[in-house]
C-alpha cells in the first residue's frame, strides 16, 4: 500500500475531538478537491509502497489505542481491507476517513463519510470526473447501514447549506451525527467561518467541529 506519512497526534476533527490517534494517510484518491488540505496523497501522490506487515509494526509504535485510516482516499488502496483486519486483531478502535465514493467491507468502528460538496469541484481537466463521482448516494447508505458513522460536510459559505439539506434527505442520515466544519488551512479563516457556522448549527441541530490540528499546529504534515 502507497503511505504519504504515519504519524501521532490528536484528532482534530469530528465526534472523536481530542482523542490521541496514531494516523495512517495512504496515497491516491479518486477525487481532486479544489480546497484539498492533502494535496500531496491526491493531486500529486507522495509515498513509498509499504508491506503490511510495516504499516502495523509503525501503528504498535505508538502508545495510542484509537488509528484513523485516511487518505487521501483510503478506501481504493488495494490492501484496505486487509490493514483494518490486522488493526482489528490488535484491538485497535479504527477511524475511516472516506468521501463516501467506494465500498468495501473493511474493519471500522467509526466510518466518517465526508462526501464532497460543490465547492470541491475544481476547474481544468478534473472539473467533469470530480463532478461525476463527488455524490454517489447508494455507497454513503451502504457505509451508513454496515457501520457506525458520522457524516462531515466542509462549509465554504453559507449557500452551501442548501445541497447539504438536499444530500441529507437523499442519505437519509441521523441528524445528530451530521457534523459541519468550516473550509479553510488558516486558523484566523477558520475562526471568521466558524462564527457564523456555529448559528447555523444551532438553528438547524447540526454538530459543529472546529479543526483543532490547524488551531494548534498550523496547517503542516504530521498533525
Amino acid at each position: 500500500m502507497r503511505i504519504a506519512e504515519i504519524f501521532h497526534s490528536i484528532q482534530g476533527e469530528g465526534s472523536l475531538l481530542g482523542v490521541p490517534s496514531v494516523f495512517v494517510r495512504s496515497s491516491g484518491c479518486n477525487l481532486r478537491c479544489a480546497w484539498c488540505d492533502t494535496p500531496y496523497a491526491s493531486w500529486h501522490p507522495e509515498g513509498d509502497d509499504w508491506t503490511l506487515e510495516r504499516i502495523l509494526a509503525a501503528v504498535d509504535a505508538y502508545p495510542a489505542r484509537h488509528v484513523v485510516v485516511t487518505g487521501g482516499e483510503p478506501m481504493i488502496a488495494r490492501e484496505i481491507v486487509a490493514l483494518t483486519r490486522g488493526l482489528r486483531a490488535r484491538g485497535l478502535h479504527i477511524t475511516m476517513e472516506t468521501a463516501g465514493t467506494v465500498f468495501e467491507p473493511v474493519e471500522c468502528d467509526l466510518m466518517s463519510i465526508s462526501p464532497k460538496l460543490a465547492n470541491s469541484t475544481p476547474t481544468g481537466e478534473w472539473a467533469a470526473r470530480h463532478e461525476r463521482l463527488r455524490i454517489q448516494q447508494e455507497v454513503v447508505r451502504r457505509l451508513m447501514t454496515n457501520y457506525d458513522y458520522q457524516v462531515k460536510f466542509v462549509i465554504a459559505q453559507p449557500d452551501d447549506m442548501a445541497e447539504v439539506r438536499e444530500l441529507l434527505r437523499d442519505f437519509e442520515a441521523d441528524a445528530a451525527k451530521v457534523i459541519l466544519m468550516a473550509e479553510g488551512i488558516d486558523a484566523d479563516v477558520l475562526r471568521e467561518r466558524g462564527v457564523w457556522l456555529a448559528e447555523i448549527c444551532k438553528r438547524e441541530g447540526f454538530r459543529f467541529s472546529p479543526r483543532l490540528h490547524v488551531e494548534l499546529w498550523g496547517n503542516r504534515r504530521g498533525t
